[in-house]
């Protein structure tokens, strides 16, 4: 059958692009019957190592969103060779089982944040975002010096938590729920989501972590340094085989 008389048959052209959709429709929508999740299992020694976020991270998330610094970093490392050398291992859905709404997007106006906790010290990330040429002189980030001025706003942490909870995060409120949260992530973790006690721990992870270099008051800069640090910090990939996580894909 030549080309030109497809072309100038519309009825036949019509069916032929009928037939070649519902191939590629078949092609992506099968395997998906076959495949028991999509969410790669991130455990060490029978407990999950990728957590919901603490009450000031969460706030520190809050913050990020509301600075729209996800407009030029995204949160997301493709399973590419460069992207690996630069960034580290590519990013796992499992990382943002918990965000809502997730950061992985396209935009990179600045690096990569999927990795960047631990990377810098609290010192680095502060004079970073007050006077961000001050660390990285070719950067054409702007200036945050407000957040270390500004005290963090957490009064309304239960309610953010309990909304979260609702969309499907972990938190827990009932002994059965902390119960569970112990099965799952161990104690410790427990502990820090908790609803009940979510004041006393944010204010406990702020003045220990010490993330704006100063503990007379918590600021925004704190949550949002809290936040920064954690990033890429809950998978620890030298515990884990390589290729165990493209069994997943």
């Amino acid at each position: 059958m030549k080309h030109e008389s497809i072309e100038t048959n519309s009825g036949l052209l019509i069916v032929l692009t009928l037939i070649v959709i519902s191939i590629g429709g078949l092609v992506e929508i099968v395997p998906l019957y076959f495949i028991d999740d999509t969410v790669e299992t991130v455990k060490v020694d029978g407990v999950d190592t990728i957590r919901p976020y603490t009450p000031l991270e969460l706030r520190g998330r809050d913050i990020y969103q509301r600075e729209g610094c996800y407009t030029c970093h995204s949160q997301m490392i493709r399973p590419f060779r460069d992207e690996a050398l630069r960034y580290g291992h590519y990013s796992l859905a499992a990382e943002s089982q918990f965000d809502h709404p997730f950061q992985w997007g396209s935009k990179r106006t600045g690096p990569d944040l999927a990795r960047v906790g631990g990377k810098y010290s609290n010192d680095w990330h502060v004079r970073h975002l007050v006077a961000p040429r001050s660390m990285v002189p070719e950067s054409i980030m702007p200036n945050y010096p407000w957040l270390l001025d500004t005290p963090l706003r957490y009064k309304d942490i239960e309610n953010r938590m309990r909304a979260l909870k609702m969309v499907g995060v972990p938190y827990s409120e009932t002994e059965a729920e902390y119960n569970a949260n112990v099965e799952r992530f161990g104690k410790e973790v427990a502990d820090m989501l908790d609803i009940n006690y979510a004041t006393e721990n944010l204010v406990k992870q702020a003045q220990t972590g010490n993330y704006d270099l100063d503990n007379t008051d918590i600021t925004e800069m704190d949550a949002l340094v809290a936040y920064l640090q954690v990033l890429g910090t809950m998978v620890d990939f030298k515990q884990f085989d390589e290729g165990y996580f493209a069994t997943f894909r």
